[in-house]
């Protein structure tokens, strides 16, 4: 068996993490409808747009770097959209302060976490490959796992306290890591050069 060249091992490993971020995307927005949740709403938004960031490296893959460039700009909109969305639902949750049930909270973060866990070590093998296309994946997901800690933390807090507002400060969270990574996205896409 001969080993895969540098962009057939990409292709592989965006398809794989395309298709494990679909899939609990819609775990995750399942749960956080039925409880109430802000930080797995918001993390189940960003399972989608993970997905289609890799989605995306698929379709860029023979582009000059210009068009690199654009695509890898492009991605700094969608990389803001789960930062918005949690906006949109911290509004929500202060208006109808219930308490997102904590054990479904914990153990749905977990999972998340185990999914991103994996997706950043696939990630992380090809994230020089592909210029700012394969490094915006790479983030997404390592920021991810850094979330879904911070999601379980907030289901015990929110266990121990009742309150909301564990929920509440890790959406936040999320959003900014998501901005963080927009930024980083940013500037990668400016610096794409032809070979």
């Amino acid at each position: 068996m001969t080993p895969l060249t540098a962009t057939a091992l990409l292709r592989r490993t965006v398809t794989t993490v395309a298709i494990l971020n679909l899939a609990y995307f819609s775990v995750e927005f399942t749960v956080a409808h039925a409880i109430g949740s802000v930080s797995l709403y918001a993390d189940s938004i960003d399972f989608l747009e993970d997905a289609s960031v890799n989605l995306l490296v698929l379709a860029a893959f023979g582009l000059t770097a210009a068009y690199r460039r654009a695509v890898g700009l492009g991605f700094v909109a969608l990389l803001m959209a789960p930062s918005l969305a949690a906006l949109w639902t911290i509004w929500e949750k202060l208006n109808h302060p219930t308490p997102a049930d904590p054990l479904q909270l914990t153990l749905t973060a977990l999972g998340a976490l185990l999914v991103n866990g994996y997706c950043a070590y696939l990630l992380a093998k090809v994230r020089h490959t592909g210029g700012s296309l394969s490094k915006a994946a790479f983030l997404s997901a390592r920021n991810d796992m850094a979330a879904n800690i911070a999601m379980i933390a907030a289901g015990g807090a929110t266990a121990l306290t009742g309150s909301i507002w564990p929920d509440i400060v890790v959406g936040v969270a999320i959003a900014v890591l998501n901005a963080g990574a927009a930024f980083e996205v940013y500037e990668a896409a400016q610096g794409e050069i032809d070979p």
